[in-house]
């Protein structure tokens, strides 16, 4: 699509390395190391790409790894600033300064033209303002380059919870699963908790006695939180507790292999396999499903957003009152209170018109009769 002389028709999207994802053993998180050796890597692939500013892209990246930002980032900002600035360089622009706002527009175009879902445009358009936004500062762009906010319209898409006959086949299929399955399992659902805030937690994080758990960096915004254990959470944990071998740093570790700790995809099988177990693979249900589910069913016992909130670890209440639009039950019982009635009112009506049809011909059978004995007597 061509926009104020600026063209991606011929533009090559270049190969990214997926993104490193990195784990911390240190007990208040820091991704310094980690952060490091991506940057190493990163910067050592910039060397042998042709890219305008490459000396402002390493600024950058050097700034966001000061930042203490985690390594998967560096390698989601440099994907992005990658595919940007070759889109920049195949339009005939050498110099960061000739970049104007109609550059970003051409950006967002072009992958919309690729077909890359709306998520990850949002995701990259943040990425090249935060660049922007970095250059503006040394005066290497204008600042009239951001002028109006560019919003991508996102398709809202309601959390997804398990049905509850479903969730009562999976719990009794996961009666019978390995010790630690079914603990892993039951925390998950019973405290709403990210499976990568689980993995990287430790026995020291778990607290049977007060019932809670504490999470010091949330996987998604880092935001650290305490969750609470329910009964059936903390019979499960006790046992896995007694069996599992004492010198593993992490509540749940790989006991196969020599990673001390569990990988996403092991936990995704071990899920699996009990979905299809209860036979319901066709449902589509995913882990993330039991955090879905968490929310779901306390909101429909009455619990309050605010404190739902801090529980699922949400920055913004607005992501909360997702899931009260899905389990609202005021609102459902409002709904069925008022047509009730309105079903209720209906029939009265039909039966009202019905008593005054019967009251009508009782008087003209009674008037008929009345006329019959006036005739008789005259």
């Amino acid at each position: 699509m061509n926009r104020a002389g600026i063209s991606s028709e011929n533009f090559t999207v270049p190969t990214i390395n997926s993104p490193i994802y990195y784990q911390t053993n240190l007990r208040f998180v820091s991704h310094t190391d980690g952060s490091l050796e991506t940057l190493r890597k990163i910067l050592k692939r910039l060397a042998g790409m042709d890219l305008p500013g490459k000396d402002h892209v390493e600024a950058y990246l050097r700034h966001l790894t000061r930042g203490n930002r985690k390594p998967r980032t560096l390698d989601c900002r440099w994907g992005t600033l990658v595919i940007f600035l070759g889109m920049i360089r195949d339009n005939g622009k050498t110099r960061l300064e000739e970049i104007t706002r109609t550059d970003v527009e051409a950006f967002i175009e072009h992958e919309q033209d690729r077909g890359i879902k709306i998520t990850t445009i949002r995701l990259r358009l943040t990425g090249v303002q935060s660049f922007l936004r970095y250059l503006a500062e040394d005066k290497i762009v204008s600042p009239d380059i951001f002028g109006k906010r560019i919003r991508l319209q996102m398709p809202e898409r309601l959390p997804r919870a398990m049905d509850p006959d479903d969730l009562r086949k999976f719990l009794h299929i996961i009666e019978g699963a390995h010790v630690q399955e079914r603990a892993m399992i039951m925390v998950l659902l019973r405290t709403g908790m990210r499976i990568g805030e689980l993995l990287n937690t430790k026995v020291a994080d778990v607290h049977i006695k007060e019932r809670k758990i504490e999470i010091y960096e949330g996987e998604k915004n880092r935001l650290g939180r305490v969750v609470y254990l329910s009964d059936d959470a903390v019979i499960a944990l006790r046992k896995w507790l007694e069996e599992r071998n004492t010198w593993e740093e992490y509540l749940i570790y790989s006991r196969h292999g020599r990673s001390d700790t569990m990988s996403y995809s092991t936990a995704r099988s071990i899920f699996q396999r009990y979905i299809v177990k209860a036979g319901l693979a066709h449902k589509g249900y995913s882990l993330h499903t039991l955090r879905h589910t968490f929310a779901t069913e306390l909101l429909n016992v009455g619990m309050r957003l605010e404190c739902l909130q801090v529980l699922l670890g949400h920055y913004s209440i607005e992501e909360t009152r997702r899931y009260a639009r899905l389990t609202d039950k005021t609102r459902e019982d409002e709904y069925f209170k008022a047509m009730s009635k309105i079903e209720r009112g209906n029939r009265n009506g039909n039966d009202r018109r019905d008593h005054e049809l019967e009251a009508v011909f009782e008087t003209e059978e009674l008037l008929a009769k009345y006329c019959e004995e006036l005739s008789e007597h005259h």
